[in-house]
């Protein structure tokens, strides 16, 4: 059975939706959740996404995102696969670690966005465990919860990846304040929201907004299916598509400024080699085993121990590493 068409194009506003394999928890305590936000904040700025809103369950996390290049496939690819790397190195598993493909819904923005996002913040109190417990409690749970981005709304922490702006913007022509009352608006919701998103679903499968936007969503989807002929994503205005082994060593050979010979030489502590590895992971979508033999490191766990040592990287590799970046989502 064919996979459901994603529909990509620039500027597209989508609630994200990843749950663990089988239902099971992805987050186990929160040195996870703190590796998972840092992998989160690595793929917003790689893939220049703007990031209006996370949180973080047990066992799934919703995302509410703005693609500006319309890229949400190599967003989320990157973000999953760089999280699945480290949770089953740290947790000595192997396999899959998030159920099929995640979920997308395209958002209509504006009052359609300010709504999502209450239903969204409001995911931790929607629990099990807090059904019988009392509003006052379940507002104390919700105003401690470190693990999404009401806290950057209230001011409660400072999240640079967080762009509150368009939310709050209309927070204040509605209300004429900020943080403030947009957390009185959400608590608001405890009573109110509970079946939204599943009648938003009801309404259409594609996504959420008037009816106007929603029968635009269904020509799209319907031009789009009649010109599918492969089983892949397929966009409005853009057609996603990885890159080749080539395209990366080149990017790579320029940007490090060393030859094809030395880049697939075996050195110590060889940033390029490691970038490059990296590179092939997220770019060309290749496994590490692959990527071991291309770029004769030996093995899978030695693409993964390259690809570490960039977590923290000099100011001069950094640049480096986003001037590399850079280049090849510029020519996808």
């Amino acid at each position: 059975m064919a996979r459901k068409l994603r529909i990509q194009f620039e500027g597209a506003i989508y609630h994200v939706a990843v749950r663990g394999n089988a239902r099971h928890d992805i987050f186990l305590d929160d040195r996870d959740r703190e590796r998972f936000l840092e992998s989160l904040a690595a793929a917003v700025e790689t893939y220049r996404v703007r990031l209006y809103l996370f949180c973080l369950m047990s066992n799934h996390f919703h995302l509410l995102v703005e693609t500006p290049l319309g890229n949400l496939s190599d967003f989320m690819g990157g973000l999953t696969t760089s999280y699945a790397v480290y949770f089953n190195q740290r947790h000595r598993r192997s396999g899959h670690l998030t159920q099929g493909r995640y979920g997308a819904w395209l958002v209509e923005g504006d009052a359609y966005l300010l709504r999502l996002s209450r239903y969204l913040h409001l995911n931790p109190v929607h629990v099990r465990d807090l059904q019988d417990k009392s509003k006052a409690e379940r507002i104390e749970y919700l105003r401690n919860y470190r693990w999404s981005s009401l806290r950057s709304y209230t001011g409660q922490a400072k999240e640079d990846v967080v762009d509150t702006g368009p939310i709050l913007a209309q927070v204040a022509e509605r209300w004429g304040g900020g943080g403030k009352q947009y957390r009185q608006y959400v608590e608001k919701g405890l009573a109110e929201e509970k079946s939204s998103w599943s009648e938003w679903q009801e309404a259409s499968p594609l996504g959420m907004g008037s009816a106007t936007f929603l029968a635009e969503l269904r020509k799209g989807y319907q031009l789009q299916a009649e010109k599918a002929k492969r089983r892949e994503d397929v966009a409005f205005r853009h057609v996603g598509r990885r890159k080749t082994v080539e395209d990366v060593l080149k990017a790579v050979n320029k940007i490090f400024g060393i030859s094809r010979a030395e880049l697939l030489r075996r050195r110590r502590n060889a940033s390029d080699r490691a970038a490059a590895a990296r590179a092939l992971v997220k770019f060309a979508g290749l496994d590490q085993r692959t990527v071991a033999e291309v770029l004769h490191m030996g093995s899978g766990s030695a693409v993964s121990q390259q690809i570490r040592r960039l977590q923290n990287p000099s100011p001069v590799l950094s640049n480096q590493l986003m001037q590399l970046d850079q280049t090849l989502l510029s020519s996808i």
